[in-house]
């Protein structure tokens, strides 16, 4: 079994890359990294942080070789491209975004994705008198309705928490460490995210205050999710906030409240345009439809450049152009849909009712509600891997390998069973749809500013970058001292 073959290193941050470092060869990066700073002149007052979503390294590198004019190109040339890269694990949106803003994998997050499981936890509206439940933080999970662009989270959706006197467990609730938003926010600075779900209140943090202009349109609405024009459509109200916020006003530009210090943004439109109109060949030739998708994220980049210059904001200005994950598999021949109730058979087929969660993607994790019939779990399940078309499965201490940590704080939420399907499987019962792929997928992003960061994740430049000028202690991770060396530190080469 090789396990870094399937599974990139834990939460690394797509700026910076996965080399583990110690703290005090960091602390001495970091001091190099405030001369090179002083040298430029440099006084960052905002970071830009903006995902284009399904984005592959490989979608970067063939947009930037064919179109030498483009927004995309230009960033490159002018800014630091960081290639030592590799995306988050689990490779999603969810935690994705969580490692690039808390620079944490789920064995300090305790999020492993969007839709799991929690032991300690009690069902909505069971006024906690079980313990057990899944954790719903997607569209149509919580959201009041996830077909209505502007929707909120309906309470009634929400797990409970019988230790907490059976109180509401908001996603902010559910984190286990802060953010760069309450961090950014504590030294009396304004934050602001544009996300594609209700539940991306996430970034607000424990706290819960962390993100003042929080716009989060449901994304699953109007059929945007199959279609790319609407989905362009749904995109461009983000990119209007962004504007809006660096002109200083508040995402619907109702109130002038100034920059904030941190905006940060994510494009759907070549995500669905990977998953809708795919790739011509195997090289990743994009579809006409797919160019398309691509031709608008690079000219919406190009607009928020342009409006960075127009206010006179370039030269204080961070921009940080990454992706949270991509898309499998590009070779369309070799796309294999596999029903997930396949798995959830073979799973209650070794006790009826063992199965408590399965999250299907192009992984399936699974939650058992018998912790100790885990191993009967995965001999069903190897018994079947052909049919499953599984490569590899992960279970017990493997499961805490592969997340680079400890995770016995997290227990009540970690799964017994990871499983790593053969490359080209999805689990899903809808064949035009792919998901992330943890094995293939490299990515870059791009510095606007001229300044050599090397040593940190996305989380920690941003916050460091902008706390540098105020000459504020910069705290960015409440971690347990247990996890803090796994997280703190993230190292790449430009």
């Amino acid at each position: 079994m090789t396990i870094a073959k399937a599974w990139p290193l834990a939460g690394c941050i797509v700026l910076i890359g996965c080399s583990p470092e110690s703290r005090s060869a960091s602390l001495a990066r970091s001091s190099a990294l405030e001369g090179k700073r002083a040298a430029h002149g440099a006084s960052v007052e905002h970071v830009v942080l903006l995902s284009i979503d399904g984005f592959h390294q490989l979608d970067f590198d063939n947009w930037v070789a064919s179109h030498p004019a483009s927004t995309l190109a230009s960033l490159v040339a002018r800014g630091t491209s960081y290639t030592n890269v590799t995306s988050s694990r689990p490779s999603d949106s969810f935690p994705g975004t969580l490692a690039m803003t808390t620079g944490g994998s789920p064995a300090s997050t305790g999020v492993f994705y969007d839709v799991s499981w929690d032991d300690d936890l009690s069902p909505p509206g069971s006024a906690c008198a079980t313990r057990g439940t899944v954790v719903p933080f997607d569209g149509v999970g919580i959201d009041v309705d996830d077909n209505a662009v502007t929707t909120s989270i309906d309470p009634a959706k929400l797990p409970l928490d019988p230790d907490r006197g059976c109180a509401l467990v908001f996603p902010h609730d559910y984190l286990m460490v802060n953010t760069i938003f309450e961090v950014i926010k504590a030294a009396g600075l304004r934050t602001a995210v544009s996300d594609k779900h209700p539940s991306y209140e996430i970034l607000n943090g424990p706290s819960g205050t962390g993100v003042d202009d929080l716009f989060t349109p449901e994304n699953d609405a109007n059929g945007a999710k199959k279609n790319i024009a609407k989905m362009e459509a749904y995109d461009e109200t983000k990119v209007q906030a962004v504007l809006n916020q660096i002109d200083g006003f508040d995402h619907a530009r109702a109130a002038h409240v100034g920059v904030p210090a941190i905006i940060m943004m994510n494009f759907q439109t070549a995500n669905i345009g990977e998953k809708v109109a795919g790739y011509a060949d195997a090289a990743g030739t994009p579809t006409a439809a797919l160019a398309a998708a691509f031709q608008y994220v690079d000219g919406a980049l190009g607009r928020i450049v342009a409006e960075l210059d127009l206010q006179g904001l370039t030269d204080s200005t961070l921009l940080i152009v990454t992706a949270k994950h991509a898309d499998a598999p590009i070779d369309l021949t070799t796309r294999r849909g596999i029903d997930p109730a396949l798995i959830d058979a073979t799973v209650n087929g070794v006790q009826a009712g063992l199965l408590a969660q399965e999250t299907p993607d192009s992984i399936s994790l699974i939650w058992l509600r018998d912790h100790a019939r885990t191993a009967d779990v995965v001999a069903a399940l190897q018994a079947n891997t052909a049919t499953l078309g599984i490569e590899t499965i992960y279970s017990g201490e493997q499961i805490q390998e592969i997340f680079g940590g400890t995770l016995d704080f997290s227990r009540h939420r970690r799964p017994d069973v990871i499983l790593q399907p053969v490359p080209g499987v999805i689990y899903t019962t809808t064949g035009s749809h792919s998901f992330p792929d943890e094995q293939t997928i490299r990515r870059n992003a791009v510095m606007y500013r001229t300044v050599c960061i090397t040593t940190m994740s996305a989380a920690r430049a941003a916050v460091e970058a902008i706390a540098s000028r105020r000459r504020d202690p910069v705290r960015i991770w409440n971690l347990q001292e247990l996890h803090a060396a796994e997280t703190v530190v993230a190292v790449g080469q430009p």
